[in-house]
């Protein structure tokens, strides 16, 4: 009860503290925005975020060239005409746009037999204005010769990153001393002595919410992992975590190209998220299931609850929050089938029906003295294993193995412009294949993030059917972890010691197949397909991550989980809600520059700080959306 003071005080501070930040970041992005208008005034106006300017002098008159590009994104593209050099005496250079995101090759060809002039690595930076020199070296009228030199200087655009990263960190100690000081006995009693006595024995005696499992002085007959006095508060945070990484990255990431999802092969932080949601709803399941036939539910009973919920969860993603309203109002001819709500419903109702299917009620505690004890949370369900692997082998043998039509068969390219252009319409292989063969391609998403940096022009749904296999083994690695948990309830170091182990084993399969490299592996990672590495990838984080947060939450109390901790209670409220008003005030204004990274990281902070404290809110007024 002494801690019930602390833990108040904390929560009205985060409020007080979190309302400031919203008010910080708008003036240091304003005194930016200011900075970046002058600078913005002595370049060219149509500069778009992540674009630079580049002026072409030609040398070589009468001689005339094309410039090619490639990024250094596009893994064995074709090279894209950027510029042709058609300068006259009345004009200085010839004037082109280049991608400041990445960098990029540019190559020069005489216009003249096509032949290859001369080369250059670059990396441009975001409103820069840079010149491109072609002219005869030196030392030789033969040798031709490339240099870049630059106008004006870019802009420091990861600056608002900079000071928002800096205004967190000072949150985070001033929650943390203030933690610290109203825990102590001086400060309380001084505070006691300061308040009415009423209300301090009100705050002290307040019931403050879904405390932490305490895992050293359970009652064996009432512990039960899914009654509210006993939740793991460090699962709360992790599914908190993931949803407010999801929230910023749905509302733009202020327009940084690595809080976007990747164009095909390879990880952003906008890729983590998504998996981490579904690990850790996994971990969920089995505590949950667990929890409720501990105490006399069927499991007739529970599978008809789950199919219900499943239900709900589909048609929430399909009617309400549906990507292709973007084209227009949502009609059947253009309606986007799958979804992220989609997968998670089916994800969701796969593992709780082989959960039920083949879980056994174990004794609470689970005894120590058996055979095999260091593996019985897998060897206990060897059946479910079975079933998974199978599962996955059918993943393996549809990827590799299925004709695709035009298509080489096992391929995991992007199409587009990508591998030399040889398979435009090829993006995804079997996983496009079959979700526009089974759905149609006006009923899958239309703008995949492959279409941004190789150009590919074929529907693609990351969200597919064949995906679906992958995403119910993530799910089953965090029931995996919930398994962990409940054998070994009491024993901290045991948990924490299992977590890791399964992080190392999870990294070591990822090493073998993508051969610890981005495109060069047996499977890349690779979001869009949800390939087998990018889920052994992102369980390998999911798994280090969890320990961490149950160390520190769970184990030793040095944090309390928030602010992720408030949202994780509200997850299905904080996921629709961001969904449906996310073109409305607050979330959303007109901004005096649209091409300003500052604005947007703005914007999308506050508006996910909003949610955050919306998710606060109605956890205080106990208030919970659940389906």
């Amino acid at each position: 009860m002494g801690l019930a003071w602390p833990c108040a005080s904390a929560h009205c501070l985060c409020l007080v503290v979190t309302l400031s930040l919203i008010l910080l970041v708008s003036c240091s992005s304003s005194s930016i925005n200011s900075q970046r208008a002058d600078s913005l005034s002595k370049r060219s106006t149509h500069l778009k975020m992540d674009q630079a300017l580049l002026l072409i002098h030609n040398e070589l008159l009468p001689e005339k060239f094309i410039v090619y590009w490639r990024s250094d994104q596009c893994y064995q593209c074709l090279y894209q005409t950027l510029a042709k050099s058609d300068q006259r005496s009345d004009r200085a250079s010839d004037v082109a746009v280049v991608d400041a995101r990445h960098p990029m090759t540019l190559q020069i060809n005489a216009t003249s037999g096509n032949t290859e002039l001369c080369r250059v690595h670059y990396r441009f930076r975001e409103f820069g204005n840079y010149s491109l020199w072609v002219k005869n070296s030196n030392s030789s009228t033969k040798d031709i010769a490339c240099n870049i030199i630059i106008n004006q200087n870019p802009v420091y655009t990861n600056l608002p990153i900079v000071i928002a990263f800096f205004i967190y960190v000072a949150i985070f100690i001033v929650l943390s001393l203030g933690s610290f000081l109203l825990r102590l006995n001086t400060v309380q009693n001084w505070l006691c002595k300061r308040m009415n006595p009423v209300e301090t024995d009100r705050l002290i005696n307040s019931e403050l919410g879904s405390p932490r499992a305490d895992l050293g002085s359970q009652d064996p007959h009432f512990a039960t992992w899914n009654a509210a006095p006993q939740r793991l508060r460090s699962l709360d945070t992790f599914r908190g975590l993931s949803l407010i990484i999801m929230v910023f990255v749905n509302y733009g990431g202020g327009g940084y190209w690595f809080f976007k999802h990747q164009s095909w092969n390879g990880l952003t932080i906008a890729d983590l998220v998504f998996p981490w949601f579904v690990f850790i709803m996994g971990t969920s399941i089995h505590l949950s299931l667990t929890s409720m036939l501990r105490k006399g539910n069927s499991k007739w009973k529970l599978f008809w609850k789950v199919l219900w919920r499943s239900i709900q969860l589909f048609l929430i993603g399909l009617f309400v929050i549906n990507e292709n309203y973007c084209r227009g109002p949502l009609s059947w001819n253009d309606m986007r089938i799958m979804g992220v709500l989609q997968r998670l419903s089916i994800t969701y109702l796969v593992v709780s029906a082989l959960e039920l299917l083949f879980t056994k009620l174990l004794p609470d505690p689970v005894p120590q003295n058996r055979t095999c004890f260091l593996l019985q949370d897998v060897i206990c369900y060897w059946p479910q294993w079975l079933i998974v692997i199978v599962l996955e082998a059918g993943w393996l043998c549809l990827t590799f193995l299925l004709p695709v039509p035009g298509c080489p068969t096992g391929y995991l390219g992007p199409g587009g412009i990508g591998d030399f252009g040889k398979y435009p319409n090829c993006t995804g292989g079997a996983a496009g294949y079959i979700d526009r063969l089974v759905l149609g391609e006006d009923h899958v998403y239309q703008h995949p993030s492959s279409n941004v940096v190789y150009n590919t022009t074929v529907p693609y749904d990351p969200e597919g059917i064949l995906g679906i296999i992958n995403s119910v083994v993530m799910a089953f690695l965090g029931l995996q972890a919930g398994k962990i948990l409940v054998f070994y309830k009491n024993q901290h170091k045991q948990v924490l010691v299992r977590f890791f182990t399964w992080s190392v084993f999870m990294g070591v399969i990822s090493a073998i197949l993508t051969k610890c490299s981005s495109n060069e592996g047996f499977i890349p990672v690779n979001k869009n397909l949800w390939s087998i590495s990018y889920v052994t990838t992102l369980a390998c984080f999911a798994f280090f991550l969890l320990m961490l947060i149950y160390f520190l939450v769970d184990v030793k109390k040095f944090w309390m989980g928030g602010p992720f901790f408030y949202p994780g209670m509200n997850s299905i409220l904080v996921y629709v809600g961001h969904e449906v008003f996310e073109n409305y005030f607050p979330f959303k204004w007109k901004m005096q520059d649209s091409q300003s990274h500052a604005q947007h990281l703005t914007q999308n902070l506050v508006a996910t700080s909003i949610w955050v404290l919306i998710a606060y809110i109605l956890y205080k007024k106990k208030i919970f959306w659940k389906i």
